[in-house]
């Protein structure tokens, strides 16, 4: 009986510590005042922009970044270097099949699976990710700065790898000065 007893102590006392030691909280995403800039660069310039999160977290743990996952909402791709028709034209163009094919894949994801502290910063981050476009996941690895509620980062992302290889030089022959670069890159501040 006597030792039943203690184990049934034992085992609550480990229980209690691992219940405190878990302090991984999730911290939502102000999709409101998170932006996502893009740039894609062609031969002869460059055209930039926004896209919107549809939803985002970051998980947390002792104020460490541990984890998180976030929507992006493939159909708010805006232009903003262009106006009027030009920048409707380019607006459609990058939303038909072309290139992301909004109307069959409404939304990309981001997935971080891996995070180790970066020793050269007391708020930076390395991460690995999945990141999925198109209905194709790849693995992706970036920086992250965490400060003050806020996340920031810069991806350079090869579209080739997602099926986007319109006008890629990589891909088609004879474009000159047509071709468009396959990275394109995104500055990204999330706010939580």
């Amino acid at each position: 009986m006597k030792t039943t007893i203690k184990s049934v102590f034992i085992l609550a006392i480990a229980f209690g510590a691992v219940s405190f030691t878990n302090s991984i909280l999730v911290k939502k995403i102000d999709i409101k005042s998170s932006t996502i800039n893009w740039t894609g660069k062609k031969v002869v310039g460059s055209h930039n922009g926004t896209i919107k999160l549809k939803s985002g977290f970051l998980e947390m743990d002792n104020d460490q970044l541990t984890g998180g996952e976030f929507v992006v909402d493939m159909t708010s791709i805006n232009v903003t270097d262009l106006t009027g028709d030009s920048k409707g034209k380019l607006e459609g163009h990058l939303k038909s099949e072309d290139f992301f094919g909004i109307a069959n894949n409404p939304t990309a994801k981001l997935v971080i699976t891996k995070v180790t502290k970066n020793a050269d910063t007391k708020t930076g981050y390395n991460v690995d990710g999945n990141l999925t476009i198109k209905e194709i996941t790849k693995p992706i690895k970036f920086n992250m700065l965490v400060s003050n509620n806020t996340a920031t980062t810069n991806l350079n992302i090869d579209r080739t790898k997602y099926d986007v290889r319109y006008g890629s030089g990589s891909f088609f022959d004879n474009l000159g000065d047509k071709a468009i670069e396959d990275n394109f890159e995104l500055d990204v501040t999330l706010k939580f």
